[in-house]
């Protein structure tokens, strides 16, 4: 593999996994390489470009120890196809048990425990463990309000239809998606 710019080349080098990143076929590799990774898994999966997400209901023990098994053939799964998970971003978010467990997935620096979060962002919608709306509608609010702020710092004096056109592009789609929620 080598990178041009401007018809200047770098010195080749083997590339022996992975998909080359901002190339044209780059994303169609991906989903080749892919493909396959929802047949090892036993629960629940939803994949979106190049994340993954596992779940299942927990009620006894035995449900933990069947997500961890597909933990453990998700990292079996990247040794196979030299497709490394990094398991310093993977993090687990209990939904509504009480249950006590930890899980772990192995990675190319050991087997390391996954944290465990109260909220996560994704896709720029805020999740939190109890599956209330409220972190998505104080942060959707107060992106508005900077917006706000900032249009107002920086246009002195506005006419109703320009403002009404800097609302409408800026300032709404944020309070929108809050109402959303």
């Amino acid at each position: 593999m080598k990178v041009g710019i401007r018809g200047t080349f770098s010195e080749e080098i083997e590339v022996i996994s992975g998909v080359p990143q901002g190339s044209v076929l780059g994303p169609l590799l991906f989903l080749l390489f892919v493909n396959d990774l929802p047949r090892w898994i036993v629960n629940s999966m939803k994949m979106f470009a190049d994340d993954t997400k596992l779940w299942c209901r927990i009620e006894t023990e035995s449900d933990s120890e069947s997500l961890q098994k597909d933990l453990d053939s998700l990292a079996n799964w990247s040794q196979k196809w030299m497709l490394e998970f990094t398991a310093s971003k993977c993090k687990v978010m209990h939904v509504g048990h009480k249950l006590n467990t930890n899980y772990f997935m192995n990675d190319k620096d050991g087997n390391m425990e996954l944290s465990a979060v109260q909220e996560e962002k994704d896709l720029g919608v805020y999740f939190t463990s109890d599956l209330k709306p409220c972190t998505q509608c104080i942060k959707s609010a107060a992106k508005a309000r900077r917006i706000v702020g900032m249009v107002c710092r920086n246009f002195k004096k506005l006419d109703k239809n320009d403002f009404l056109d800097i609302y409408k592009t800026y300032i709404r789609p944020h309070l929108e998606l809050r109402d959303a929620q």
